[in-house]
């Protein structure tokens, strides 16, 4: 057989997906999360360009109509289009969750890292207030903010952001202790890198998964925080469509209209899920042990026993090796 012949053999085996986006697509939960939050953000898209109608428009000749072509959802008790007002409404939504993203991944990381790393003297009072904002539920809190700063999306963004950034923080911050006690830190150290070195090389790369995981939970909660916040009257304005605002107004009439109140509580509850499920995809996809580890007994792609990312032991009984070398000083 020619090289060339050869060749063509090699390309035409099975190949694995490359990446992460390619591991998600073979996980089911990771394909259905990344439709459906993919949908939720073309919807969000093409909502800045068209809708259905217009979805503050009330006519009371209107009211309670059945699914149709002219209204594909049916209307609500003022006659507005319901399809018209999710789409709408699934800016709100995408607003929400990246602005509390990225409030609460900016506030947990950096509690994280002050409250896991600096010094004690740091480190006790950082703990103390933690434990003081983790004591506050996330609608106290943005009812509190917004009496002082008036309702709206800033204030659930900001609320949501307080709320879950300690959150994170607290459980990051105790994945950074347990990885920064692992002999492959010391080892680091050892060799003369700094401390900022390891935090960005290190530590930071192991508890990603554990902080990507607890971001996506939080954009979840997210959306329950801001469909709470609006059935309450602290969200959304009233002239801006929202998932939960369409709940608060339809509620009432659940036994005798449900269609009205399932579009909605649907539009939510399969939000919520598809990031709850991401995070959870995320986390098998970046955490080396879950990927290699259940196949190959911790074994990684290159043949070898684990590397540098490999060694914070959230699985028992899975054989990892943190050390690039041997105790004799030579590389494996």
């Amino acid at each position: 057989m020619s090289e060339h012949e050869s060749r063509e053999g090699e390309d035409r085996g099975p190949r694995r997906p490359h990446g992460p986006f390619g591991l998600l697509r073979r996980s089911p939960r990771g394909a259905f999360a990344t439709a459906v939050l993919g949908l939720l953000l073309v919807t969000a898209a093409v909502s800045l360009f068209w809708l259905p109608g217009d979805p503050n428009h009330a006519s009371a000749y209107h009211a309670w109509l059945p699914p149709s072509g002219e209204h594909w959802l049916g209307t609500d008790g003022s006659g507005r289009d319901i399809a018209s007002r999710l789409i709408a409404g699934s800016r709100v939504t995408v607003l929400v969750v990246l602005g509390a993203a990225l409030v609460s991944g900016a506030i947990g990381l950096v509690l994280a890292v002050l409250a896991g790393l600096g010094r004690r003297s740091l480190r006790e009072p950082l703990i103390i207030l933690i434990d003081v904002l983790i004591a506050f539920p996330t609608l106290l809190l943005a009812i509190m903010l917004a009496a002082v700063l008036g309702s709206g999306i800033p204030v659930v963004i900001l609320a949501v952001g307080i709320g879950y950034g300690v959150q994170i923080a607290r459980v990051v911050r105790a994945e950074l202790r347990q990885i920064n006690a692992e002999d492959f830190i010391l080892a680091a150290r050892a060799s003369g890198l700094s401390r900022w070195a390891i935090l960005r090389t290190h530590l930071l790369p192991n508890a990603a998964p554990v902080f990507t995981v607890q971001l996506s939970l939080s954009m979840g909660l997210a959306i329950l925080a801001e469909a709470g916040l609006s059935y309450l009257g602290f969200g959304a304005p009233p002239g801006v469509p929202s998932w939960g605002r369409m709940l608060a107004e339809t509620q009432a009439y659940i036994a005798i209209h449900p269609l009205v109140v399932l579009w909605p509580g649907l539009a939510i509850t399969v939000t919520v899920l598809a990031f709850y499920l991401l995070g959870d995809a995320l986390r098998e996809v970046m955490d080396p042990r879950l990927r290699f580890g259940r196949a190959g007994g911790g074994s990684s792609p290159d043949g070898g026993e684990g590397g540098l990312g490999t060694a914070t032991g959230l699985l028992p009984g899975v054989p990892v090796d943190p050390l690039p070398f041997d105790h004799r000083g030579g590389r494996r």
